[in-house]
């Protein structure tokens, strides 16, 4: 993966699940700054105006968005996909947790306890994967960052050694490189993706 040439033609499936894969890369960009824009002005305010409602949907929106990149993701080895979508089940019964916790709820269940944030850890393993598999391919060296940093982050928010002020800026920090990541990636050419098919396996 990340020979910059065409192998062969594509297909119409190609070019469908490439734009599906990268459009989840987009779509957990703008959540992930919408998320740390809520919690930003949150931080910033005497009287929080951040919804829980709102923080949820959003949440949720970017569980959504990692697994359109995770289920059309193009990688050489079978075995690696097999690992990255079992993982994201993983994140499914944690995000199912975290409603629990918190009466339906994700507010509500991070909230209970800074630890509850480790229950994010394998979403975040996901998103990380992918930046990691890019930078890899096309030496996007913020997805290294990204993959190493968010991981660090929850573990941080997980042993309550960041205040809540330090907590939004570090998803802000987050978001921004996730954006940087994203307009260095979505404008390649769909070819970039497939690499050679006989290499799969």
């Amino acid at each position: 993966m990340g020979e910059k040439q065409v192998f062969q033609p594509l297909t119409r499936e190609d070019k469908i699940t490439v734009v599906l894969y990268r459009a989840g890369i987009v779509l957990s960009a703008i959540i992930l700054s919408g998320l740390a824009y809520l919690f930003v002005t949150a931080a910033s305010a005497p009287t929080p105006p951040v919804s829980s409602r709102s923080a949820d949907s959003l949440v949720c929106g970017l569980y959504g968005a990692v697994g359109l990149s995770v289920f059309f993701i193009h990688l050489y080895i079978r075995k690696f996909h097999v690992y990255l979508k079992n993982l994201f089940y993983i994140s499914l019964g944690c995000l199912a947790v975290l409603f629990f916790i918190g009466n339906g709820s994700l507010s509500g269940g991070l909230g209970q306890a800074p630890s509850s944030a480790l229950l994010l850890l394998p979403l975040s393993g996901c998103l990380g994967f992918v930046t990691a598999k890019e930078a890899f391919c096309f030496k996007l060296f913020e997805g290294y960052l990204l993959a190493m940093i968010m991981p660090f982050y929850l573990l941080l928010v997980a042993s309550g050694s960041l205040t809540v002020r330090g907590a939004s800026y570090g998803l802000a920090l987050i978001a921004a490189l996730l954006v940087v990541f994203t307009l260095r990636k979505v404008f390649m050419p769909i070819a970039y993706d497939i690499g050679d098919k006989s290499a799969y396996r």
